[in-house]
């Protein structure tokens, strides 16, 4: 009976050596010679110019919410696209009052002016 779990197990081994064991490499084999240029704040090519808990406009998060959910529309499509001629007209119907539901989102948000930067 525990013989049909070992594939399980040994998949749980070999995916925690392939997350650990090039860390521990690192961590034993590497020098480690600290200096004032590894040290300091680096960020896009040039020394940090604020504070890094500094606010963000809402318009960020509002242009990242809508990436995500764009994203996730486009992963979905995908799997449907191939499936299309099992699932029939059932499955076009669904997907279509999918993108109907986003793309009056999109609307909303294009017409509240979330996409514009002043």
């Amino acid at each position: 009976m525990l013989e049909n779990y070992f594939a399980i197990l040994l998949f749980i081994v070999i995916g925690f050596a392939v997350g650990v064991v090039p860390m521990l490499a690192g961590w034993l084999l590497a020098p480690n010679r600290p200096d004032d240029e590894k040290l300091s704040t680096y960020e896009c090519g040039f020394e940090a110019f604020e504070d890094a808990r500094m606010k963000f406009d809402v318009r960020y998060y509002l242009v990242a919410i809508l990436f995500i959910l764009f994203d996730l529309e486009i992963a979905f499509l995908f799997p449907w696209a191939i499936v299309l001629n099992e699932i029939g007209l059932f499955g076009f119907v669904a997907m279509v009052i999918f993108l109907s539901i986003l793309v009056v989102g999109f609307v909303y948000e294009w017409k509240k002016g979330a996409l514009e930067w002043d």
